[in-house]
């Protein structure tokens, strides 16, 4: 009987070319496929929830695959993870209904973003963070994240690049506040789908205001705008994160 696997994944991604399989780089997809056809004995496609760009980690991120094992479906987890490489591991393995599809049913995504604000960096968070090097206004970036939210269009928020045909989103919420490590601060946004290096570009524009460099009230109107020069930079993918998926 064939069975439709839902999987839950964690990744390192500092040495992969994001998630989605390339010809010529190695990627989480790549790998993912490459070990669970060798496991099952039968070439296995795996469909994810989500591109993620090179050097971009994941906590919760969702996959599915469709194979006539013998392998209990929660004991495949625990299977595979034995093959994988030690910056990738499985949470969970589970049956969904057969026409669950890991990308086109998922309701909401969250991504955080990490960054270090401190005169010196951290080697403990290597790969792990954004560091900048100057103090933040946690105040000010509240405040501008609470404009990013809504249906619209965001192609202020949009880098060059990527196959989507409308620019039209829903960001259900954005959040920064401090984290439990010294000069940590996390930027939390949760909407329905998101553009090309759409959360990096908010996570760089943030912290643009908490660096004095963009007025909050501004964030209205660089969305209206629709002009990406009046955002602030991308910020590197090191410090982004699929925190959650819902369905």
């Amino acid at each position: 009987m064939i069975m439709n696997i839902r999987l839950v994944l964690q990744f390192d991604g500092t040495r992969y070319c994001g998630w989605q399989k390339q010809k010529s780089h190695i990627t989480v997809q790549s790998v993912a496929e490459k070990t669970l056809s060798k496991l099952l004995g039968h070439k296995v496609d795996v469909i994810g929830c989500s591109r993620t760009d090179a050097g971009v980690h994941a906590l919760c991120y969702n996959a599915n695959f469709h194979t006539d094992t013998n392998i209990p479906p929660d004991k495949i987890s625990y299977a595979v993870n034995p093959l994988l490489p030690e910056d990738i591991v499985v949470l969970e393995s589970c049956l969904v209904s057969d026409d669950f599809h890991a990308r086109y049913d998922a309701k909401s995504k969250t991504y955080k973003y990490l960054v270090h604000a401190s005169p010196r960096r951290n080697p403990l968070l290597n790969n792990r963070v954004w560091h900048v090097n100057r103090e933040l206004d946690l105040a000010l970036m509240q405040k501008a994240a609470m404009h990013i939210q809504g249906k619209r269009e965001y192609d202020a928020f949009r880098a060059q690049g990527g196959y989507a045909k409308t620019t039209t989103r829903t960001v259900f919420h954005t959040t920064v506040k401090q984290e439990y490590l010294p000069n940590i601060y996390s930027i939390e946004v949760c909407g329905d789908g998101f553009l090309y290096n759409m959360v990096r570009i908010i996570a760089g524009t943030l912290v643009y205001v908490g660096l004095g460099k963009i007025a909050p009230d501004n964030i209205p109107f660089i969305i209206e705008s629709k002009d990406r020069t009046k955002a602030g930079i991308t910020a590197p993918p090191h410090g982004l994160y699929l925190y959650d998926v819902s369905y």
